[in-house]
């Protein structure tokens, strides 16, 4: 796996997780799905994050979940 799709870095958004190379808050991806919006409204809403990186996001998840329960 190359680089992580969300990063926290302390100079962007006061460390807030955010989509690697961009201002947007994984969060906000969080709040768009718990609002039963489509990925496509998000990526529109969202133009800097790319499909590829909010659909590598839930893969990231499931290796992370996965190496700390093995």
């Amino acid at each position: 796996m190359g680089e992580p799709v969300i990063v926290a870095d302390p100079d962007v958004l006061n460390g807030t997780p955010c989509f690697r190379g961009t201002r947007v808050p994984f969060k906000n991806l969080i709040d768009y799905l718990e609002g039963r919006h489509s990925l496509g409204e998000f990526l529109q809403q969202f133009p800097t994050v790319t499909r590829e990186m909010a659909i590598q996001v839930p893969e990231e998840a499931k290796d992370s979940l996965l190496a700390r329960i093995a």
